[in-house]
């Protein structure tokens, strides 16, 4: 059998509770690993479906997206361990999900609703690729990550396409 792997990863609840640490749960690839082509590590695929509340059944990786966080603005160097920012993108009812409430708050007054980040977002630490060399992160992450969301929207994708579920396929409706 598999074996399930679990790393330690900051989970911001869309209802407004206040950030804190889940159990990403990881299972091994098939595939390589696309961001480390020569990684003599497996390639792992992290399951933040298992946290994403009204995230469509049964599309595993296909309902989500993720962001990485390699630098903050002005910094000069990448960090050594950057961040990885899973958020949903297929609703099981078609419906937008949630604006996130709790990083609507850290947002303040430059929250915009175009760049809203939706539903619950799991961010997980890495070494060198996302997918093949996971770290547990800590609470201690919070303020870098704060600090990230205080002037960065969520990626365009909520902004340009809506997508919903017939017949058991995806198809992308122009808005």
């Amino acid at each position: 059998m598999d074996q399930l792997v679990s790393f330690e990863a900051l989970l911001f609840p869309s209802d407004g509770r206040n950030p804190h640490m889940v159990a990403l749960m990881t299972s091994p690839m098939s595939v390589p690993d696309p961001h480390a082509p020569f990684s003599t590590l497996p390639a792992r695929m992290p399951h933040p479906e298992v946290y994403m509340d009204y995230i469509a059944e049964g599309l595993g990786p296909r309902a989500w997206h993720y962001h990485l966080i390699e630098a903050l603005d002005g910094m000069n160097k990448k960090f050594a361990n950057p961040y990885v920012i899973f958020y949903p993108t297929v609703s099981r009812d078609g419906m937008p999900f949630p604006i996130n409430k709790c990083l609507k708050e850290i947002q303040g007054r430059s929250f915009r609703e175009a760049a809203a980040w939706r539903g619950n977002i799991i961010i997980a630490k890495y070494r060198e690729s996302p997918f093949s060399s996971m770290i547990n992160g800590s609470i201690a992450d919070f303020p870098i990550l704060r600090n990230y969301f205080m002037t960065h929207g969520a990626p365009q994708l909520y902004a340009d396409t809506d997508f919903c579920e017939t017949d058991n396929q995806l198809h992308e409706n122009p808005m």
